[in-house]
């Protein structure tokens, strides 16, 4: 796999700072750049897959129309209602 060059870098940037702070006031967006740094990554990398997921969940509020609801993101929901053992 090979790096973009050629892309809208202001949106690179704009994505990734985005990212990179959302780390530390959600704890889905946490989980998802801890789970990226023990699997190997490098912080940048890391950081580019936390961006990755953000804009899924971007293209689904612009889509359907809503804003953002963490009680509704299924992720986030999980990470704030876990599920109890039985």
């Amino acid at each position: 796999m090979s790096f973009r060059w050629a892309c809208n870098k202001r949106l690179r940037v704009a994505l990734t700072t985005f990212a990179d702070n959302s780390r530390h006031s959600s704890p889905w967006a946490a989980g998802i750049y801890r789970r990226a740094i023990a699997g190997g990554k490098d912080h940048p990398h890391a950081i580019r897959i936390l961006a990755r997921a953000w804009v899924r969940v971007i293209w689904r509020c612009w889509n359907n129309g809503q804003p953002y609801d963490p009680a509704r993101h299924g992720g986030a929901a999980r990470q704030l209602n876990p599920p109890t053992a039985a």
